[in-house]
């Protein structure tokens, strides 16, 4: 069990999965989603930096200042396929369109993660490839319809249906494409900690 020094660990996130990823370092930690950040970046930004840009901004939107004994996690996670970014679909429609376009494809998926505290911050991302199938448009449907990803980079989860019946391999962290670089993040804590 890592051992916390006194620190308060924060995560900025309302994800089930983050906090579940995060919960399996066996450490306390409290969930704070108050915040202030837009989520936007500029069209001309490389893509493999927007997940690192939005990482960032949601620690500094942060609704409060941080005390000397606090640490704070934020992440935001990217689906690029060829030179098509995905985010969170808004729509079935959207969903389904993502989906399709990344059936019998490969694709990445970038996961960055800022922690900070009172005196200084740090971001820094993985990236895992993976490798999908072909998809019927019944399968897709069905996956849509039954889970809803709406909350999800590319409209899927890996560790849902889609994800066992969809992907044929993955290079890289399954917890990155999850959402959380978990072994990116504790050793981030351990260095924070000190």
């Amino acid at each position: 069990m890592m051992k916390t020094k006194g620190k308060r660990i924060i995560l900025a996130s309302g994800s089930p999965r983050r906090k579940e990823l995060l919960s399996g370092l066996n450490i306390d930690f409290e969930v704070d989603t108050r915040n202030h950040f837009e989520e936007t970046y500029s069209l001309d930004t490389p893509h493999e930096m927007i997940p690192h840009i939005l990482s960032e901004g949601k620690s500094y939107g942060f609704h409060r200042e941080l005390s000397e004994n606090e640490i704070l996690i934020t992440s935001d996670t990217l689906v690029l396929c060829g030179d098509r970014v995905m985010g969170k679909p808004h729509t079935r429609e959207e969903a389904v369109d993502m989906l399709r376009f990344l059936s019998g494809r490969s694709h990445k998926v970038i996961t960055a993660l800022t922690l900070r505290d009172c005196k200084r911050h740090e971001t820094i991302s993985d990236t895992a490839t993976v490798h999908f199938r072909e998809l019927t448009d019944n399968e897709i449907a069905c996956y849509i319809d039954t889970f809803k990803p709406y909350d999800k980079a590319g409209a899927y989860g890996i560790q849902e249906w889609i994800g066992y019946i969809g992907i044929t391999g993955i290079e890289g962290s399954f917890f990155t494409i999850m959402g959380l670089p978990v072994h990116l993040a504790y050793s981030q804590l351990l260095k924070f900690i000190g």
